[in-house]
């Protein structure tokens, strides 16, 4: 998968997944992960699917309707892609912590849902649910952060709750932030996540 990885100062801290919204790329959140953590490592990751030529990480059927054999595919290569990217930059598995926006969230909470051992913990910028109505593993000890909109038109609150309500039941401990605004992704929530995550 196209990426870039910038070694940390630090290598106790987690390594940041930097996972872009629909039609982003690599480079999109490298500023907002300097706000998170400016001494952690850094993987940014572009999906590998291109929905009228902009780069995504898995098919939708319309707007708001997941391809769901495609994301149970995308889920499955970006996590082959973690494993191999551990080969490459020598980081620490078990301590990566992805930020995504949008469809970089979706594919985030797609790798929790997937897979136990995926992530240790998430901040995810205006996710919706991915599956329903799948057993999910056991998630105890990780942590997520979901900053919602309270009038954002493609991710409506209810799925934001419904969102935090099956992770909840998986034994993730979740933050909720809300902004009352739409679907972009603001300077405040932003500053909430850098809170959230300076006290994990």
């Amino acid at each position: 998968m196209k990426h870039i990885f910038n070694k940390g100062k630090d290598s106790n801290k987690p390594t940041l997944l930097l996972l872009h919204g629909t039609g982003g790329n690599e480079l999109d959140l490298l500023p907002i992960a300097g706000r998170i953590d400016d001494e952690a490592s850094v993987l940014s990751v572009r999906g590998n699917v291109l929905e009228n030529g902009m780069p995504r990480f898995f098919k939708r059927l319309a707007e708001g309707v997941f391809d769901e054999e495609d994301l149970i595919l995308r889920t499955k290569e970006l996590n082959q892609f973690l494993d191999e990217a551990v080969e490459m930059y020598d980081f620490d598995r078990d301590n990566i912590i992805a930020i995504g926006y949008s469809n970089g969230a979706n594919i985030a909470a797609s790798l929790l849902f997937h897979y136990q051992h995926a992530l240790k913990g998430a901040i995810l910028h205006h996710p919706m649910v991915p599956r329903r109505g799948m057993e999910i593993p056991d998630l105890s000890g990780k942590s997520v952060f979901i900053a919602a909109g309270t009038n954002d038109p493609i991710c409506s609150p209810a799925e934001s709750m419904e969102l935090k309500s099956i992770l909840e039941k998986t034994n993730v401990e979740v933050e909720m932030h809300w902004e009352d605004r739409g679907h972009q992704l603001t300077p405040g929530e932003v500053e909430a996540a850098s809170k959230w995550y300076s006290n994990l």
